[in-house]
C-alpha cells in the first residue's frame, strides 16, 4: 500500500509469529489461555496492524504496557532465584516445553512494538473505555468460569487463576479480602491506577490518531 503507515514486512513477521503461537498455545495450554489480558492484546495488535487503526493498537497499549513491565520484572527476579510476585513461575516449569516458554517472551517485546505502532498511528481517544470494558469482561469470565488457584486439571499446563482474579499465586488464593470483594477492588484499581495513567501518558506523547478516518467510516 502506497500510503501505508506500517511496513508490510512487520505485518508479515507479526502475523507469522501469531500463526505459530496460537495453535501451539492452544495445544500446550488449552483455549482458556487466550483469556489472559496479554493474549487478548496480541489479537488486538494483529487487527490493528493490518487495519492500521489506532483504536485497536491503543487498546492493547493501554491494557498491557505497565503489566508487561511488571511481568518482565517478575521474570528477571525468578531467573535470579528471587520471588517477587510469582506470576512467572510457569516460565520455569519443566512440564512446559522450552519452545512454549520461549514464545512467552513476547511479554518483553510487545510493549515496545506497541509504542512503535503508536508512533505511526497516533493514540485513539476511545482506547481507555474500550480496553476497560474488555478487561472487565475477561475478569468476570475468569472469576466465574475458570479454574481457581491450586485446582487440579487434566491438562497440568492449563492456566488457573487467569488474570490473577484470586491474587498472584497459581497455588493459593490471596488472603486479604473475600474473593468477590477482591475481584471488585481489582476491577476498580486496574482502570484507576493502571489504565487511566497509561492512557494519559500515551495521549500526551502520541496525540490522537485515526479520528478523521473513524468519522469518515461512520458516515460512509
Amino acid at each position: 500500500m502506497e500510503n501505508s503507515k506500517i511496513p508490510m514486512s512487520l505485518k508479515i513477521l507479526y502475523t507469522s509469529f501469531m500463526a505459530v503461537l496460537v495453535p501451539f498455545y492452544w495445544s500446550a495450554y488449552g483455549p482458556s489461555n487466550f483469556l489472559y489480558f496479554c493474549d487478548i492484546a496480541l489479537f488486538l495488535t494483529l487487527v490493528g496492524i493490518w487495519r492500521e487503526d489506532s483504536r485497536w493498537i491503543s487498546m492493547a497499549a493501554v491494557g498491557i504496557i505497565i503489566p508487561q513491565m511488571v511481568w518482565v520484572a517478575d521474570f528477571l527476579a525468578m531467573f535470579f532465584n528471587f520471588k517477587l510476585l510469582g506470576m512467572t513461575e510457569y516460565m520455569f516449569r519443566d512440564s512446559i516445553s522450552l519452545f512454549a516458554r520461549s514464545l512467552s517472551l513476547f511479554h518483553g517485546w510487545l510493549p515496545f512494538l506497541l509504542l512503535y505502532l503508536l508512533s505511526k498511528t497516533g493514540y485513539h481517544r476511545k482506547a481507555l473505555i474500550g480496553w476497560t470494558l474488555v478487561a472487565w469482561a475477561a475478569m468476570l469470565v475468569s472469576y466465574l468460569f475458570m479454574p481457581e488457584p491450586g485446582q487440579v486439571l487434566d491438562n497440568v499446563n492449563a492456566p488457573v487463576n487467569i488474570n490473577y482474579v484470586y491474587g498472584f499465586s497459581e497455588t493459593t488464593k490471596q488472603q486479604w479480602l473475600p474473593d468477590h470483594l477482591y475481584l471488585i477492588v481489582l476491577m476498580v484499581v486496574l482502570p484507576a491506577l493502571v489504565y487511566w495513567p497509561t492512557s494519559k501518558l500515551l495521549e500526551r506523547y502520541f496525540g490522537f490518531g485515526n479520528v478523521e478516518n473513524d468519522k469518515a467510516k461512520a458516515t460512509a
